[in-house]
């Protein structure tokens, strides 16, 4: 018989349903779809001039990497599976990952990628329903390539975040993670480690030191935790390790693992 572990892993990843795949496909083609009218419609704009590239393109993947940590946090600290709409479509997810972290890299394209080129899809149509080429500024042109960097990174992060759980990603990948240009497994390895709270940006992993020193998950947290009651990844953790690790914010992330070490093993830490 599997242990607690294994039947978790398997209870959550039986949930990726016919629809859910079918709403990933949907999600793809129409992210590509937008995508694509939003750079039609950027190579029609005036070249006024092309010293904010780069600037418009780092702020596109800034905005993409604190997406995915706030995202990532959210679902990682509160709800569970039967949360009404996010459950089985986001959450279910998240839950699987911290069970068997390297199911992911057994996915195919769509399954691997599909949540984030959904994610993606508001940037790209957005930005192809505000560029008018007849009429676009140097500002206008600026915000459509930081959306154009924005959505590309969006949809990549899952992907990038594959290839830090794989053993041998590609030759390509691994000098890209080297270089801190892409999310590197020694860096997300924090984020699988107790007290489970940190490194939740995953896109490149650039604004987690920032997030870190502004305590940003922490006080959102401490907030939604005075309004609610809710104890943060009491789903995720069990309620006994995750009032262990709430109730040592004030302290460093070394005297919360040790709190969360002194209690009984987790579905996640097993």
């Amino acid at each position: 018989m599997p242990d607690g572990h294994e039947r978790d892993a398997a209870t959550l990843e039986a949930g990726y349903s016919d629809s859910h795949r079918a709403y990933e496909l949907c999600a793809i083609a129409g992210t590509v779809s937008a995508g694509a009218w939003l750079c039609w419609r950027m190579a029609a704009c005036p070249r006024l001039s092309g010293w904010w590239v780069p600037l418009a393109a780092l702020l596109g993947i800034l905005l993409a990497d604190f997406l995915s940590g706030l995202i990532h946090w959210a679902f990682d600290t509160w709800g569970s599976v039967d949360t009404p709409l996010f459950g089985r479509l986001a959450i279910r997810t998240f839950r699987h990952h911290h069970v068997d972290a390297t199911a992911i890299t057994r996915h195919d394209f769509v399954e691997t990628n599909g949540h984030n080129f959904g994610l993606a899809f508001p940037f790209a149509l957005s930005g192809a329903l505000y560029l008018d080429p007849e009429t676009a500024t140097l500002f206008d042109v600026f915000v459509g390539m930081a959306l154009i960097s924005t959505v590309v990174f969006v949809s990549s992060t899952s992907q990038v975040h594959k290839w830090a759980h794989m053993k041998s990603p590609p030759r390509l990948v691994q000098l890209l993670q080297r270089a801190r240009l892409v999310l590197s497994p020694e860096h997300h390895a924090l984020h699988h480690s107790a007290p489970y709270n940190k490194n939740y940006c995953i896109t490149v992993g650039w604004m987690n030191g920032v997030l870190r020193v502004l305590r940003f998950f922490e006080t959102l947290e401490r907030v939604i935790s005075s309004l609610t009651g809710a104890v943060p990844r009491e789903d995720d953790l069990g309620k006994d390790a995750a009032i262990a690790v709430a109730g040592e914010l004030e302290r460093d992330d070394d005297a919360r693992e040790a709190a969360l070490r002194r209690r009984p093993l987790t579905s996640r830490e097993r």
